[in-house]
């Protein structure tokens, strides 16, 4: 695949992340969904937020497949790309029980691509501690604003 046509995939995903649903969905995931067991997944799974979840798992692990399978080159993805380490992350810590809920094939795309990413694991790994930082600052903001408002 030409390069032009590998940045016309890239851009066309880039659309789909700025849809507005899916826009609160990355916000959601992002910066409130913090399970710590499979069970936390499952509960978020039959939530008011299942859509939110579903769609950044799938989105993400769709182009992960994208570029498994050869339509986007992994130097291209990564480089124009880094959530994707942020949503496994979130997840890696407790994929397999994950996956012993809902099958093995949760996540298996982005897996693959994780692993093929030259230090894709230990990026992995910092980028959950980044956002447990991130989460950590977040906390205290809103109990700041919740203790000014009594």
């Amino acid at each position: 695949m030409s390069k032009q046509a590998e940045a016309e995939l890239i851009l066309k995903l880039y659309d789909l992340r700025r849809e507005p649903t899916m826009r609160q969905a990355r916000d959601w995931f992002a910066m409130e969904f913090y399970p710590e067991t499979a069970a936390d997944l499952k509960n978020a799974m039959f939530s008011e937020h299942s859509g939110h979840l579903r769609m950044v798992v799938s989105y993400w692990d769709m182009a992960a497949a994208l570029v498994n399978n050869g339509a986007i080159s992994p130097e291209m993805f990564n480089d124009t790309n880094g959530e994707q380490f942020m949503v496994f992350s979130r997840i890696e810590p407790i994929l397999a029980d994950v996956r012993a809920m809902f099958g093995p094939q949760f996540m298996a795309n982005m897996e693959k691509l994780i692993d093929a990413t030259p230090n894709g694991r230990e990026r992995s790994a910092m980028v959950r501690e980044r956002m447990k930082g991130i989460r950590a600052e977040l906390m205290a903001k809103h109990q700041e604003k919740a203790a000014g408002q009594r």
